[in-house]
């Protein structure tokens, strides 16, 4: 940058993109200095090499702030577990299904796992059964990516949500904007009781 670029002559590019053409290290400083901007070697393995006239602390600036946005906007897709007996009661089964729910409605890959113990092991259509019953459930909110396969003592399914996971944060954020008194204003209001009874 500036007078830290040690060749004799550059290829030189305007502050609006448009081309000067090759001129000297000291014309194009001069050039610099005269538009209150800095001169930047943008392709320093061309010959000769191409610098260009803007204002770098805008720039870095700008690139930093897009970086940021950049950052921000980007889902980290998180893989949720929920563990299942084969013989598990209805009521146990219901609140397991409103876990799963709020993790599909949240953007979240959910891995179930079905536990088999002792004799259990000898019925693995039992837990077969089970997690295409739970598939089925959650066929609105989601999609099973990976199918049940045995592994070892245990059966894993990976359910897998058919929103991304920026489009369940940009609802999320608009129902919370929302009016306290709209059906839309809580996603979760109706799981809240199934949260407490995982505990």
């Amino acid at each position: 940058m500036n007078e830290r670029i040690r060749v004799p002559e550059v290829r030189l590019v305007g502050p609006n993109g448009e081309q000067v053409g090759i001129v000297s290290i000291g014309d194009a400083l001069k050039l610099a200095q005269e538009s209150d901007l800095d001169l930047v070697e943008v392709a320093a393995t061309a010959r000769p090499p191409v610098c260009k006239l803007m204002d770098y602390g805008k720039f870095k600036y700008e690139s930093a702030m897009k970086a940021r946005e950049a950052r921000r906007n980007q889902a980290h897709t998180i893989i949720k577990e929920i563990k299942l007996r084969p013989k598990i009661d209805p009521h146990d089964y219901e609140t397991k299904k409103g876990h799963v729910v709020r993790f599909l409605k949240a953007g979240d890959k959910v891995k179930v796992t079905i536990m088999f113990r002792g004799r259990e092991q000898s019925r693995p259509e039992l837990g077969f059964r089970l997690l295409q019953r739970l598939a089925e459930d959650v066929t609105e909110l989601g999609f099973v990516e990976s199918q049940p396969k045995q592994d070892g003592r245990n059966m894993i399914m990976v359910i897998g949500p058919h929103k991304k996971k920026a489009e369940a944060k940009a609802e999320r954020a608009a129902a919370r904007s929302g009016a306290p008194g709209d059906p839309e204003h809580d996603v979760d209001a109706e799981l809240a009781p199934a949260s407490e009874s995982q505990e």
